[in-house]
C-alpha cells in the first residue's frame, strides 16, 4: 500500500516537473541572470543606546512566497557604507536566480532594509537535494552573519522548509542520526556536510550512538515479529568498528518477548536494552488488571535486560528489572496487587496507561553512574521513572534491598501525578514524552533532566515543547516526596517552544540534548529537522533531512560530539 501511494507521489510530481519545466525554461531565457547590482535607496531609523556597539550585518528574516523577501539589519551603532549582498543557489533540478549581487551604498546604525530577491526553477527534494538559497552580507571591516534556507521551488514560489545557519554561537560538533526507514547512520559537520557513514543490512535504526573506541552501537529491526507490532519495535543490537565491520550483534525476538526503541551502553561495556514481555489475558485479570481494559486480549509489560557481550555474537542477561513486579492495583479485591493507589507511588497502576496491549511503551533509557541510575520515559503514563541499577537480579524483583533499599520499586516518577492518585488533569505536564535524559557533568544545569514533550495541548492546537527539571534528589541519590502529596518540583525551570507553539510540533520520536556551551540540540524527529537553541531560545543552527527522501526522513533522536570526543579520533586521522 505504501509503495502504491509512493508511485503515485512520483507520478503527480514527474508530471508537475514537465510541465513547470518548460514554463521556467521560457520565463528564465528573458533574464541576465549574470551577476547584478541593484541599489538600495536609504532608509533611517533611531540606532541603538549602546555607543560602543560595533557594526553587524545581520539578517532578521527570510521570507518566502513569489519569490524571497530578505530584511537586513545593522544590528550596532556605527553605521555602515559599500554593503554587498550575494546570493547562492545548490540543489534542485534548475534554479535561476536573476540577480545575484545587491549593492547597498549605506545603512545608518540599527537601520533596516528589505530586499525582494526573485527565484524561478524547479527543486522538491524528490529527485533532486531540496534547493539551499544562502544569502551573505558583506562590508569593509564589519562582521557579518550568512543566512539561507532549504526550499521547495516550483517556478516562481519558493516554499520555505527550513532556515540554515551559520552562527559562531551554535556548538561545533558533529552530529549522528539514522533515518527511521534508512539502513545507514550518517555523522555530520555543522555545515551540514555527511561526514562519515555506517552500513547496515536493516532499517529501524533508532537508538544510535557513538562509542568512545570509535565504535557505532545501533537498534534495528532484523524481521517482522506477528506477536509485537506496534510502534518502535526493533529486535537487535549491532556493533560496528568505524570502517562499517560488523564487530558484534545481540537479538532478543520471540513470540514471548521482543526489543523495542532505546538502548544504553554502561561503562563497563555492558548494554542496557529495552523490552516488551507477553502476558495472557488471564495473566493480566489474575495480576488486577481490569477486563474492560485488555483491548487487545493481552498485555505487553516492560522490561529492561543489561546484556554483556559475548564472542561477536549474543550475550548474558545478567541483571533485569520488569515492571509486573511492581504493580498496585484498587479494581478487584480478590486479585494480586490490590491495594490503596495514593499510598504507594513507588508502585505502578496496572489500570492506568490505555487499553492496548502496549501499555507502558518505555521510549528511552538513560544511566546516572555516579548514583547507579536508571532513568525511563514511560510514553502511555506519560511520565518519567527512576529505577535503583544497584540491586541483584532478585532485590530488582522484589520492594527491599539496593543501595536505596527500595528494591526495584520507582525511585521517583514525574509527569503525570493522575498516575498515583496525587493530582489530576491540571498537573498533568508531560504527553507522551520521548528520551528523557540527565544532563552530563560539565554541561549548564547538569544534573537536571531534560524531556521532549510531544504533544502539549493549546487553543485548538498541539505543540511540542522541550522541558528541563530539578528533581528532588539529595548528594546520595536520595528522592523525597511529601506523603499524599505530587513528587516535585510542581513546574518546569527551562521550556523551549517556538514563538508560535504550533510551529513546532512532532507527534510522534524526537529528542534533545543540552550541550557543554548551554545550548540545547533538538531532534523534530517526525519532521527530520534538526536545530540548535540558545539558553534564550534563539535558533542559531538547522538542518532538514533529506534521506532517503523527504517523504521517509523521520528521525528518532540525535547526537552531537565535541570535536575532542575521543569516538571521532579516527575522522582525524
Amino acid at each position: 500500500m505504501r509503495r502504491n501511494i509512493l508511485v503515485k507521489q512520483c507520478l503527480v510530481f514527474s508530471i508537475l516537473f514537465l510541465f513547470i519545466f518548460s514554463a521556467v525554461t521560457l520565463i528564465t531565457t528573458a533574464y541576465d541572470v549574470k551577476s547584478t547590482d541593484l541599489d538600495i535607496s536609504e532608509q533611517s531609523t533611531m540606532p541603538g543606546d549602546d555607543p560602543m556597539k560595533p557594526p553587524l550585518l545581520k539578517i532578521e528574516s527570510i521570507t518566502d512566497g513569489l519569490g524571497l523577501d530578505v530584511v537586513i539589519k545593522n544590528d550596532g551603532n556605527i553605521d555602515v557604507s559599500d554593503i554587498t549582498l550575494s546570493v547562492d543557489v545548490t540543489g534542485g533540478y534548475i534554479i535561476k536566480i536573476p540577480t545575484t549581487h545587491y549593492s547597498i551604498p549605506f545603512l545608518s546604525a540599527g537601520e533596516s532594509v528589505e530586499i525582494h530577491i526573485d527565484v524561478f526553477g524547479i527543486g522538491l527534494g524528490i529527485l533532486t537535494e531540496l534547493p539551499e538559497i544562502m544569502i551573505t552580507p558583506s562590508a569593509p571591516h564589519v562582521h557579518a552573519e550568512e543566512q539561507g534556507i532549504a526550499a521547495k521551488v516550483i517556478g516562481s514560489i519558493v516554499i520555505k522548509i527550513s532556515d540554515i545557519f551559520n552562527d559562531p554561537r551554535a556548538f561545533e560538533g558533529y552530529t549522528l542520526f539514522s533515518p527511521e526507514y534508512s539502513t545507514n547512520t550518517h555523522l555530520i559537520n555543522n555545515s551540514g556536510e555527511i561526514v562519515h557513514t555506517w552500513g547496515s543490512n536493516y532499517i529501524q535504526g533508532l537508538a544510535v550512538y557513538l562509542l568512545e573506541n570509535g565504535n557505532l552501537i545501533r537498534s534495528d529491526l532484523p524481521d517482522f515479529n506477528p506477536t509485537f507490532i506496534s510502534g518502535g519495535i526493533s529486535g537487535r543490537v549491532e556493533i560496528f568498528d568505524w570502517n562499517g565491520t560488523l564487530v558484534w550483534y545481540f537479538e532478543y525476538s520471540t513470540d514471548q518477548h521482543c526489543l523495542h526503541h532505546d538502548i544504553e551502553a554502561l561503562p563497563n561495556g555492558n548494554i542496557l536494552m529495552i523490552a516488551w514481555e507477553y502476558k495472557t489475558a488471564t495473566e493480566s485479570i489474575v495480576a488486577g488488571r481490569n477486563p474492560d481494559l485488555l483491548h487487545d486480549g493481552e498485555l505487553w509489560p516492560d522490561h529492561i535486560i543489561e546484556v554483556e557481550p559475548t564472542g561477536t555474537s549474543g550475550g548474558d542477561i545478567v541483571w533485569e528489572w520488569h515492571v509486573w513486579d511492581h504493580l498496585i492495583q484498587d479494581y478487584d479485591s480478590t486479585k494480586e496487587n490490590y491495594g490503596v493507589v495514593a499510598d504507594h507511588p513507588e508502585l505502578i497502576d496496572i489500570n492506568f496507561g490505555g487499553r492496548h496491549a502496549d501499555w507502558n511503551h518505555l521510549n528511552s533509557i538513560d544511566y546516572n553512574e555516579e548514583f547507579d541510575q536508571i532513568l525511563l520515559s514511560s510514553h502511555n503514563q506519560n511520565e518519567i521513572w527512576v529505577i535503583d541499577h544497584s540491586t541483584t537480579v532478585e532485590e530488582a524483583a522484589s520492594h527491599t534491598g539496593g543501595r536505596y533499599n527500595r528494591g526495584g520499586d520507582l525511585l521517583y516518577r514525574w509527569g503525570n501525578p493522575r498516575v498515583y492518585r496525587a493530582g489530576g488533569p491540571s498537573d498533568q505536564k508531560f504527553f507522551g514524552q520521548h528520551d528523557a535524559q540527565w544532563i552530563e557533568s560539565g554541561c549548564p544545569g547538569e544534573g537536571n533532566i531534560l524531556v521532549f514533550n510531544n504533544c502539549n495541548r493549546g487553543q485548538g492546537y498541539q505543540y511540542s515543547s522541550v522541558d528541563e527539571i530539578i528533581p528532588p534528589v539529595d548528594e546520595n541519590g536520595n528522592y523525597s516526596i511529601t506523603p499524599g502529596s505530587a513528587y516535585e518540583p510542581k513546574k518546569q525551570i527551562w521550556i523551549y517552544t517556538a514563538e508560535n507553539p504550533a510551529d513546532f510540533f512532532s507527534g510522534h520520536i524526537s529528542g534533545a540534548q543540552r550541550l557543554p556551551n548551554g545550548n540545547t540540540l533538538i531532534c523534530s524527529g517526525a519532521n527530520g529537522i534538526f536545530f540548535e537553541v540558545t539558553l534564550n531560545k534563539q535558533i542559531v543552527w538547522e538542518y532538514v533531512n533529506q534521506l532517503p527522501n523527504l517523504i521517509d526522513n523521520h528521525v528518532f533522536k540525535i547526537c552531537r560530539y565535541a570535536p575532542d570526543y575521543p569516538g571521532l579520533e579516527n575522522l582525524f586521522d
